[in-house]
């Protein structure tokens, strides 16, 4: 097996809470995603990341781990692990976990050991610090989710950082013995037959030393305080030398606060870190607005900041590390709803669009579930938001401090919340759109009579084919993941067009990211007597010369 299988792999990921539902109780669960293994063989993908399923108090929705070498009852029994990864081996697909490392719940064994004293053997697994002078917290940080990154027990007189919610209490990797422990569960998987990891916030495990108050508006993220800290590569180095290295893994690290420069440090192509990581620059929002409060009053990249952002990490990271592609996935909105144009009439095309865009850039290609049927954001009202990050946000910006109101929080839940990504997956148009026999766990789009799988496969030019056809070309053709990247027309306001060049040929990449007709007169230049087009979600596409319809993408050789 080669190496480095994993770039020309498409991941896939599955949110198993609104994947598919098998015993009528309204939670997707292993049995559901048993049953739907055929349907992403027939996608073609090799890998699938399963967001976490191990035991959870589920505060986080399954990020707050209270035992990570058991499954979550929602979810159904260790059995149920081994079955999907048994047939999903069958089927020459790739498990990936969730690995989150950087916080336990405080209901894992650990923390509940730890908060005993101060003497506990357990204490220091986690980051405890005294109060200041005054009795408050030792620091400003801020949580991830609104308010104190600090809670403070009691039992020991002490704080204990949460970098998220107060129920996800942070680790404290400079103890040896915490690396030890994580490092024999990681190989426990491994053991069980896994194939890789992708890594929840792993940039944050190293704190920095004497914990400094960083920037006065920031918090984990967007301070000093939490990312990349001092001790980072050294530990995900042990990590790589005492259990990634001795298995043929697919790893992947989510890095907030991580940019291109250090992006080659966790990723570097001698192995001995991680294989690719997630940033989130081109997510992240517009520079040209200013925001106060994070992604509630920001706006989506501008088509020229996220061309330019794309190219850069393209760039960035050319010989140096790997690159992962992605628009969506359980933290994000909808990609066709936030980039593309999610109306009755250009949804599809938008959506193909989209992905023809990212999947043939260089590096490993994530499709995110539903996004493969083109499935769009809701607006549901603001009661209705389970996300415990929606929660604590309105409750600091509209009721507590009043600094956005209601009407204008509503409206950033609906283009940016999580939840846009966590309604239930979309199987049929019969009630509860297949997902559920019961009442689903979450409310469903009001749009799946419109929007989901049994329409996708009947209709022969859906989104569903069309990244199907992505990703056999994907798999089919080396230049896709060895071939040089080169942005053309870098000033053009619509178009994200580039060539991939390898050797022995050259193909182009053309994107309209606008509802306007749009003249390919700056590209016919890069195009000589070869128009052999790959593929196009305008099916009479034949060569350079005609203009650009609305959202219209294809990809041609053209030597």
């Amino acid at each position: 097996m080669n190496e480095k299988w994993w770039k020309n792999a498409v991941v896939y990921q599955i949110y198993p809470r609104s994947f598919k539902d098998s015993n009528g109780d309204g939670i997707g669960d292993l049995e559901g995603i048993y049953e739907k293994l055929d349907y992403l063989a027939e996608l073609g993908i090799d890998v699938i990341w399963m967001s976490p399923v191990y035991k959870s108090p589920n505060d986080d929705n399954g990020y707050d781990i209270s035992d990570y070498q058991d499954i979550m009852d929602d979810f159904g029994t260790m059995d149920d692990f081994d079955r999907v990864l048994k047939k999903a081996h069958s089927l020459n697909i790739k498990i990936m976990m969730d690995l989150v490392v950087n916080h336990t719940s405080d209901e894992h064994k650990w923390f509940i050991e730890s908060k005993k004293s101060k003497d506990n053997p357990y204490h220091d697994y986690y980051m405890w610090a005294d109060p200041d002078k005054n009795g408050n917290p030792p620091n400003r940080w801020e949580s991830c989710f609104s308010g104190s990154a600090w809670e403070y027990v009691e039992s020991v007189g002490q704080f204990y950082l949460h970098s998220f919610s107060r129920k996800q209490p942070d680790l404290n990797w400079d103890n040896p013995k915490v690396r030890e422990e994580v490092f024999k569960m990681m190989t426990w998987w491994c053991d069980k037959g896994i194939d890789g990891f992708r890594m929840d916030v792993i940039s944050m495990i190293s704190k920095y030393p004497g914990l400094p108050d960083g920037p006065e508006n920031g918090n984990g993220y967007t301070g000093n305080t939490s990312c990349d800290g001092p001790n980072i590569h050294k530990y995900l180095r042990e990590m790589n030398e005492k259990v990634l290295s001795k298995y043929r893994l697919i790893t992947v690290g989510e890095c907030p606060g991580v940019n291109a420069e250090q992006a080659k440090k966790y990723a570097n192509i001698d192995g001995s870190e991680l294989d690719m990581i997630f940033q989130f620059e081109h997510v992240s929002g517009s520079a040209l607005k200013p925001c106060h409060h994070g992604k509630w009053d920001g706006e989506a990249m501008t088509m020229p900041e996220l061309r330019a952002n794309f190219t850069k990490w393209q760039k960035d990271l050319e010989g140096c590390a790997w690159n992962s592609l992605f628009l969506s996935n359980h933290d994000q909105p909808r990609c066709v709803s936030r980039f593309g144009n999610d109306s009755e009439q250009y949804r599809e095309l938008s959506a193909k669009m989209l992905a023809t865009m990212t999947h043939f850039q260089k590096g490993t290609p994530y499709v995110y579930q539903g996004e493969e049927i083109g499935m769009t954001n809701v607006q549901f009202p603001l009661d209705e938001y389970g996300d415990i990050e929606v929660r604590n946000a309105y409750q600091d910006l509209v009721i507590k401090n009043k600094t956005i109101s209601e009407d204008d929080f509503r409206k950033a839940v609906w283009n940016k919340s999580r939840d846009n990504a966590r309604v239930p997956m979309q199987w049929d148009d019969s009630e509860n759109a297949g997902f559920t026999t019961g009442k689903p766990w979450f409310r469903l789009s009001d749009r799946y009579q419109e929007i989901n799988v049994k329409k996708a496969l009947e209709k022969n030019d859906s989104v569903f084919y069309y990244y199907k056809d992505l990703i056999r070309l994907r798999h089919g053709e080396e230049l896709l993941t060895e071939g040089d990247y080169q942005l053309l027309l870098p000033e053009d306001e619509k178009i994200f067009a580039y060539l991939r060049t390898s050797d022995k040929e050259q193909w182009i990449v053309v994107a309209n990211l606008s509802e306007d007709t749009v003249s390919t007169e700056g590209l016919a230049k890069y195009v000589s007597d070869k128009e052999d087009i790959k593929i196009t979600n305008y099916k009479d596409r034949t060569g350079i010369k005609a203009d650009l319809r609305p959202y219209e993408a294809f990809m041609m050789r053209i030597r």
